[in-house]
């Protein structure tokens, strides 16, 4: 059987070059690869093999099975699972060698339990502490972190790695509650210190953090957005030289002449007002496209010219209004990239569909094959 003709296109190259450059804006703190949600919809394995090759120092994900995931492919780099694994989860999470986030007790002595079971004092997990500055999404109060840190030190089979917390607004420059979160983090610091605790790394900066505030950079700064080659927000956009490692691709399926007045896709909310082609393009909200997309004014390219999208985009399909320019079945597509001259890129969706970038590159779904890219080395 032959697949339909979409795809995305991964640049591995891109993502390298994107670590490279956000480790060297950062120097010396180290860089952590962030790669949960399949690598931010690029696939965690191949960007964590990129991301190492451009400097990573570390990896991290969302969830104990995608650390085992980077395992099971032979990764053999420190992996970070950023919130605190479920009771259900510690096991896993100890078995993967992974390394562990805590912010409660309870969460302390699951780990503790599950690593007396599976691993000696010389080999102990490495514990993360999770320090909730303002994000108020999770992470212990400032005022809990000595005595987690000091139950997380006395614990058979753990040991403090780091304390951490996570910025909230950095990707808006001007607003001063980055610098407020970074104040309270530096004083639970400073308590940790008094009480005789040594702390080997600190770390809050994401990407965002990274880029415009150097007080964050700290030991390690943890990129997500950044090695994919996205900017975390528009008012960050250029200040590091980030390529876009992911576009997405596919091949007109069927063309028509529509008369003047017809009305294209459910709904009929689109209505041509002359005799136009229209081109039929096989993906749709079931890939990842949003379904308003058309109706924001969402275009693709063909033959190196921007078309828009006609009507409402449908779960399989779209529409694409080519007025009377010749195309034809085959004809190759860019939905996300460049084409001869003309570039649409996940920013262009974001802004169109009032969302962020994340969410347009993590929404590509699984039955859109990926394609990798890479120099021969």
């Amino acid at each position: 059987m032959t697949d339909r003709p979409v795809w995305a296109e991964i640049d591995l190259d891109a993502v390298a070059h994107n670590v490279a450059a956000l480790a060297a804006l950062a120097a010396p703190a180290e860089l952590c690869a962030v790669v949960k949600a399949d690598g931010y919809g690029h696939g965690a394995v191949a960007v964590a093999g990129a991301a190492m090759r451009g400097g990573a120092a570390c990896l991290a994900v969302a969830l104990a099975s995608e650390g085992a995931e980077l395992r099971a492919a032979g990764i053999d780099a420190p992996v970070l699972v950023l919130s605190q694994a479920s009771t259900a989860e510690v096991d896993d999470l100890v078995a993967a060698r992974l390394e562990a986030t805590a912010y409660t007790e309870r969460g302390i002595m699951d780990l503790a339990g599950a690593a007396s079971a599976a691993r000696t004092a010389a080999d102990p997990v490495p514990v993360h502490l999770k320090v909730d500055t303002g994000m108020h999404r999770v992470g212990a109060q400032p005022s809990e972190a000595v005595d987690l840190a000091r139950c997380i030190a006395e614990a058979e089979g753990l040991r403090l790695a780091s304390v951490f917390t996570h910025c909230a607004v950095a990707d808006e420059p001007g607003n001063d509650f980055t610098a407020t979160q970074l104040d309270r983090f530096a004083a639970v610091l400073e308590e940790l210190d008094r009480a005789g605790i040594a702390v080997p790394f600190r770390h809050a900066a994401n990407t965002a953090a990274a880029i415009d505030h150097p007080a964050a950079r700290l030991d390690l700064v943890r990129c997500g957005i950044g090695i994919y080659g996205l900017d975390p927000s528009p008012a960050l956009a250029g200040r590091v030289d980030l390529r876009p490692a992911l576009s997405l691709h596919a091949a007109v399926s069927h063309v028509k002449r529509v008369a003047a007045g017809e009305g294209i896709s459910y709904g009929q909310r689109s209505r041509v007002e002359r005799p136009t082609t229209i081109a039929t393009v096989p993906l749709g909200y079931a890939d990842g496209l949003p379904r308003r997309l058309g109706a924001a004014g969402g275009r693709v390219l063909i033959r190196d010219r921007s078309y828009p999208i006609a009507g409402t985009v449908t779960m399989d399909q779209i529409t694409v209004d080519c007025g009377d320019d010749p195309v034809a079945v085959g004809d190759p597509v860019v939905l996300l990239g460049t084409q001869g001259p003309v570039r649409i890129d996940a920013q262009e969706w974001a802004d169109r569909t009032e969302t962020i970038t994340y969410e347009i590159v993590c929404g590509i779904s699984a039955r859109v094959p990926r394609r990798y890219l890479e120099a021969v080395r």
